[in-house]
């Protein structure tokens, strides 16, 4: 089985305010295979790391296709309360956020994914905020 690993990000200048969301899949040999980046408007924190989170997805399933459910997915993202949400370890309590969470559950089940989300530190994670800052800033 391939392992993919999967890292999402999305800020927020204002919380709400001008916001933009990064994904980057990384094979098991820590190759880079795909990076996108894009704003997405006005938006909070949390609403940017879920957006994040559903391209993240989209991406993967774009590039791998039917091949999703072959894979090993490691969703590394940046926001514990969103790990912890789609983990349910926690309830989504924003109901802006629904939808985005049930269009994410949704994606795990048409696509068979084989999938570990864990909360790893802006540091840690591919996407930083200094990517995305610079995004925003040419906006």
């Amino acid at each position: 089985m391939e392992h993919i690993t999967c890292y999402t990000r999305g800020i927020s200048k204002g919380n709400p305010g001008p916001a933009a969301v990064g994904a980057v899949l990384v094979d098991g040999n820590g190759s880079v295979l795909k990076e996108i980046s894009e704003t997405i408007g006005n938006a909070g924190t949390e609403y940017a790391e879920y957006f994040a989170v559903v391209r993240g997805l989209q991406t993967l399933v774009e590039h791998f296709g039917d091949e999703t459910k072959n894979i090993a997915v490691a969703l590394r993202l940046s926001d514990e309360s969103v790990k912890k949400q789609l983990n349910s370890e926690e309830i989504v309590t924003n109901p802006g956020l629904i939808s985005l969470f049930m269009m994410i559950h949704n994606m795990y089940v048409e696509s068979s994914f084989n999938i570990t989300v864990t909360y790893v530190s802006t540091t840690e994670n591919a996407v930083t905020d200094e990517f995305l800052d610079i995004l925003l800033d040419a906006q």
